[in-house]
Order: C-alpha cells, then structure tokens, then sequence
C-alpha cells in the first residue's frame, strides 16, 4: 500500500497554493507534493486561508489544510493573486495583516507537528514560512528545510527582516535555493555554504501537442510569414512586456509581419493595451489572459521566439529562477532573455539563448533581428535548450533531488535519536 511504501511524513508550510481547481495560482510547490508523493513521501501541506477556498480539502491528492488569520475572511488578501510583496506593492495597508499571519501561522505549525508527527517540515520563502518552522522544528525536534525562492532574499532588507532571515537559515538542517544568484543572496545572511543547495523548482514534461491545434493558434496569432514572439507571465511592471511592445515598435519597419502573444494577466494589462495602441502596434499583439498549462504549451509551440524581458524591482525583487523559461525551453525556443537574477542559470548566452541588459528595448530587438536572419542559430539555441531542461530543470529530476535531501536528513534524525 501507500502508506506502508512511504518514506516519511512532510510537512510543506507555504503562502503560495492553489486554492481551487483552475487557481492562477502559481502551481509549482503543489507539483513539488504530488511529485514527492509518487516517490513515498507522505505530504502535507499548511498554508493560509482566502475568501472562497475550503478551509481542509485533499486537492488533488494532497491533504490541504488552510489556516485562517484574519475575520472576516475578507480580510484575507494578504496572500495570493501574485504573492504576499507584489500584494503590499500595490497596497502599502496590508502591512497591518502581516504580525496576524504570522502569529497564525506560527501556531498552525506548532499544532499541525504535535498532531500529525511529521518528521520533517519544508517551509517554502524564509519568511516568514522559514521563520514560523524553524522555531516550531527546533522546539519540537524536527528536521527543517527552508526553501529561498528568490523574493524573500532580495527584497526585505530591513533590519527586522535581516535577522529573522539569518535565524532561518542558522537554524535550518538545510536551505535549498533555485538559482545561483538566490544562493549567493543566502550566503550574504551568513548560511553555513555546506547546508545551501542549490535545487531548483522543476517544470513538468509537456505532452506532444496536437500539430492541427497548434497550427490554428499560430494562424490566429500570426501575420503573414511572422515572427510571432510569445511571452508568458504576470503582467506587472518587473516582468517587463512593456519593454517587449517598445521592442515591436522598433522592429515593425525591418519586419512588417511581426506579431507578438502575450499569455497572462495582471494589474498593468489595461496600461499595456493602451501603450500598444499609442506606439500603433495593437493589431500585432494579442492578450490572451491566463491559459491552461496545455495551451501555454501549445501557443509556445506556435511561436518562433520566447521573450523574457524581466528586470529589477524597486524593492530589490528580481527574477530568481523562472519556470516560464523552462517551459519555453522544453518547447525548443529560443530565448531572448534579460540577464538577471537567476536566468543565466538555464538560458546561457549563445548556447541555450540570447541574454541582454534589462530595460533594454532596443536589445530585444537586436537579438530577434538576429535569430530571424539566423535560422541556423535560432534552431540550434531551441535544440540546446531543449537538453539542458531535460537534464536539470525537469519536475522528475528536481523532486528526486528534495527526495535524497529528505532522506539523508530522515536517516541522521534516526541516528540522532538511537544514540540518545
């Protein structure tokens, strides 16, 4: 059975997780569970309450248990609809929900580990998931493991958040990050480098899309001989599509039939269509809002090139891994990306893409110049990427690697407690 294969029970403690069937919530720590789950961990997951979710559900065969922090439940937004900085970003008063969710929290943790007996509890951001289990782990004697994933490091520098992360990563068994650059921001909080590894958030192997699909989007999509450049996101100002409409702007003269998809959604999408309408690019970008994974796929299957054109945050937030990239290199595209955070880590300048600087318009547009006069270039790119997502950034790949992680620190845990 099961339960009798499983090699352990985890605790995953997140902000971050769908909260329905069809949640734009970004999926990848629930990917994470389901794929630990298929390799005998026993996983479940803490994470808070919003409007609308179920306050205890097995989603999708992941015991799910959401903790309410603020009454009325329409107080809830903290979390969620693109994450807990982007949220406070864009409305500084929310700031006054944070010590209830973490008082919350805190206690949600502490109950679920005396309750449950999970041997082991993975938070997901330092904080203050990271912070609310590393104190309940070392009180109640568990094996902790906190993940970085880019924002929670870069951004929130003050003095009060500094220490609380230094305390995460001092008491931590293990921190995992998903990029170099996150793990070079976790060693400037003085981590102990043999407990930082560097394990990323794996990208799911697409299925083969239907050729017949694929070829009606790209006739939709797509003027005359094209290029169609296809971005997928959030669309807020770091993400940078603002950038890629200047991009088409400038090119529009050497390449009349450019168009450009643009799959997501977000707060600047209103201010984007009117900037594409002011540059007189309307007809040559399409908004299509948020897809289903099978369509992202199918629509970057559709397009010549990916464009990536992310770039800092005034907070200090920069794109520390982005599995968007993953996605389009498993589809085989080449890739114009800015060369930030922890991108390099999988797009490689000439090898599995083209990066430049951030906030350059004018360098998308040098670099898709490029790739459609060099077809030879631009196949070889989407080829070379295509290996190295097989290679490294795989969801099968990944979860094993948290698997071994889980394992080692199961197997010192038991040795611990016979010699005691």
């Amino acid at each position: 059975m099961k339960g009798e294969a499983a090699s352990g029970d985890v605790l995953f403690v997140t902000s971050s997780y769908p909260r329905w069937a069809g949640d734009a919530t970004t999926p990848f720590v629930h990917h994470l569970a389901q794929d630990l789950q298929v390799l005998g961990w026993n996983v479940r997951v803490l994470a808070p309450h919003a409007p609308g979710a179920r306050r205890k559900e097995v989603f999708e065969g992941i015991p799910v248990r959401r903790f309410r922090y603020a009454w009325p439940e329409a107080l809830e937004t903290l979390c969620y609809d693109g994450g807990v900085l982007p949220g406070l970003r864009s409305n500084p008063a929310r700031i006054l929900l944070v010590p209830f969710l973490v008082a919350a929290q805190g206690f949600a943790v502490l109950g679920s580990l005396r309750h449950r007996r999970a041997t082991l509890v993975h938070s997901h951001w330092l904080l203050p998931q990271g912070f609310t289990s590393a104190l309940a782990a070392t009180f109640l004697g568990r094996s902790h493991v906190a993940t970085a994933h880019g924002g929670d490091v870069f951004a929130l520098q003050g003095v009060v958040s500094r220490l609380a992360k230094r305390l995460v990563v001092r008491l931590a068994d293990a921190v995992t990050v998903n990029s170099e650059a996150t793990r070079q921001a976790v060693l400037r909080l003085a981590a102990d480098p043999d407990k930082v590894l560097r394990i990323p958030m794996g990208a799911g192997l697409p299925m083969e899309p239907d050729t017949a699909q694929v070829a009606a989007i790209r006739a939709s999509m797509c003027a005359g001989q094209g290029p169609l450049l296809a971005f997928v996101g959030r669309l807020v100002p770091e993400k940078g599509a603002s950038d890629l409409l200047e991009a088409i702007a400038l090119l529009v003269p050497m390449l009349p039939d450019i168009t450009a998809v643009v799959v997501g959604d977000g707060p600047e999408r209103g201010a984007l269509e009117r900037r594409a309408s002011t540059l007189g690019i309307a007809s040559r970008v399409r908004f299509t809002g948020w897809l289903s994974p099978a369509e992202v796929q199918r629509h970057l299957v559709a397009a010549d090139i990916f464009v990536g054109p992310s770039r800092p945050a005034p907070d200090g937030w920069m794109e520390a891994q982005g599995l968007t990239f993953v996605e389009a290199m498993l589809a085989a595209r080449p890739i114009v990306a800015t060369a930030i955070g922890g991108i390099p880590d999988a797009v490689r300048h000439g090898q599995t893409g083209l990066l430049i600087p951030p906030a350059a318009p004018w360098a998308i547009a040098d670099a898709v110049r490029q790739l459609v006069s060099d077809e030879a270039l631009a196949y070889r790119l989407g080829q070379a990427a295509r290996t190295l997502a097989h290679e490294e950034f795989t969801r099968a790949v990944c979860a094993a690697r948290f698997a071994a992680l889980y394992a080692q620190l199961s197997s010192t845990q038991v040795g611990v407690r016979s010699k005691t």
